[in-house]
């Protein structure tokens, strides 16, 4: 399995990401974005309006570098902050039936090759005693 059961118990939770992909010049672009995990592919799938017509989509098809973060702050006393980093391959794909939820739209399809999380579990421990999940998949 890509992700642990704690992981994708998270991104379920979540309806926002940011994905960062590399432009033709070699400079970062950061897009918030909408997303699910497809289980079927092991996979996040990024879909959203007018897919084929954005910059993310076209970084996506020149080269596939990205990386995804998603986050919140589930407390601020005490602070207490969750995340998962995804750094991978993604692809842009144009085609008829591998829209998200069903849709059949474009989508950014991003294979994980690193996954990072932090404060998912272990509610009770200090923040200062958590531990950095980080392993490549």
């Amino acid at each position: 399995m890509t992700f642990t059961r704690i992981e994708l118990d998270y991104l379920a939770t979540q309806t926002l990401g940011r994905l960062a992909t590399v432009q033709r010049n070699g400079t970062l672009q950061v897009s918030p974005v909408g997303f699910h995990y497809n289980p079927d592919t092991a996979t996040i799938d990024i879909s959203g309006y007018n897919m084929t017509g954005s910059r993310k989509f076209h970084n996506v098809a020149e080269n596939g570098r990205v990386a995804f973060v998603v986050d919140d702050i589930a407390s601020v006393d005490p602070w207490r902050v969750r995340c998962v980093e995804i750094r991978g391959r993604a692809e842009a794909l144009d085609v008829a039936g591998v829209g998200a939820h069903g849709l059949d739209a474009p989508i950014i399809r991003f294979h994980p090759e690193r996954i990072i999380s932090f404060g998912l579990d272990d509610k009770e421990l200090d923040v200062h005693q958590l531990v950095v999940n980080g392993r490549d998949v």
